[in-house]
């Protein structure tokens, strides 16, 4: 039997699970994905990479600040100078200050997930179906990714999955109503996100790396190549209203959605922009939280110690994410042993 399992591999949940193993617990990490990250995502396309979840990382409290001083110290996070523009509805194209710094990884976001997973039992592919309390302990039920059916039985659990997702896999568990009327609250916006690569001369981008959107379907158009200067072609990042993706989140043919992003975009920022010589689509059905927690975490007893936790506790998405893991490991910490947890040295481990 293990000691914790944590569900969901994003940023909350690392933190989380490396709060606990550095405390000496036994714990396994489980995820549903190929890979680690959750929203700090990099797709891997065409001899190059997008990020098309997190844009950037911003120093949005002490722990989000602490978390880019020392993958900058390693050399993980670089600062993204980039020109800020910012498109309103009367069509003019302004350029705007950004409001903070912004650092990126030239090898994408999703390395920085994979430095906070160092030394971690992580199992992917893994997609968690049931949580159910059994004589004293958690029986964790789910499926491979190739359909195997698999089993792991834990003390205690910290779901870190988005608020809609730790119900589902808890609806077969009865637990106190004001823990599940709390987790029922939290809302998100979905999201769109649209990568393509250009077969452009570089006289023909724009001055900008990022713009900003205040009208129609986009909200959001980011130059991804320009955080690595090896990629060979200019690669652009879409990110559609979560009015638009909500609107279109159940439509099966998504490539249909993409090609309306990019006539959009086209249309208001330059004609060849409908035209990539590839493009891929993703769809975030719980990209931002709409109504967050507004506390680090949800926690019960009743039956077993279990821990809700994520970027959806707060509204600051990298620092709620770490917030919300530390918070959660402590929490679990409370109702089990009390070790000494290291927070004040979460990220010597990296």
């Amino acid at each position: 039997m293990i000691d914790i399992v944590v569900i969901g591999a994003g940023i909350a949940g690392l933190t989380c699970a490396q709060q606990l193993r550095q405390a000496g617990y036994q714990v396994v990490v489980l995820d549903k994905s190929r890979g680690v990250g959750g929203r700090f995502a990099t797709r891997r396309l065409y001899d190059t990479r997008a990020d098309h979840g997190l844009r950037a990382v911003t120093p949005q409290g002490s722990l989000s600040a602490q978390l880019i001083q020392v993958l900058s110290d390693r050399r993980l996070l670089q600062l993204w100078p980039r020109q800020v523009a910012f498109l309103g509805a009367d069509g003019v194209l302004s350029a705007t200050v950004a409001a903070e710094p912004s650092y990126t990884s030239p090898q994408g976001a999703s390395a920085i997930a994979k430095c906070l997973a160092v030394g971690l039992e992580i199992l992917l592919n893994w997609q968690v179906q049931a949580i159910v309390a059994d004589t004293g302990i958690w029986q964790i039920t789910g499926m491979t990714a190739s359909g195997k059916a698999l089993a792991v039985a834990a003390k205690a659990v910290v779901v870190t999955t988005p608020a809609p997702q730790a119900q589902a896999i808890l609806a077969k568990q009865t637990l106190p109503a004001e823990f599940l009327a709390a987790l029922d609250a939290v809302e998100f916006h979905p999201c769109f996100s649209v990568m393509a690569g250009y077969k452009v001369t570089a006289l023909n981008l724009p001055s900008w790396q990022t713009c900003e959107i205040s009208h129609g379907n986009l909200a959001w158009v980011g130059l991804d190549s320009s955080k690595r200067p090896q990629s060979e072609i200019p690669v652009f990042v879409f990110q559609s209203t979560a009015e638009f993706a909500q609107k279109h989140l159940e439509t099966s043919d998504l490539d249909a959605v993409a090609r309306m992003i990019l006539a959009e975009a086209a249309q208001l920022l330059a004609p060849w922009l409908a035209t990539p010589k590839w493009f891929e689509i993703h769809r975030w059905r719980y990209a931002f939280p709409s109504r967050p927690l507004n506390q680090d975490y949800l926690s019960t007893t009743d039956p077993l110690p279990l821990v809700c936790a994520g970027d959806w506790c707060g509204d600051r998405l990298v620092e709620s994410a770490l917030q919300s893991g530390i918070a959660a490991a402590e929490a679990i910490n409370r109702q089990l042993d009390k070790r000494s947890l290291l927070g004040a040295d979460f990220f010597a481990h990296l």
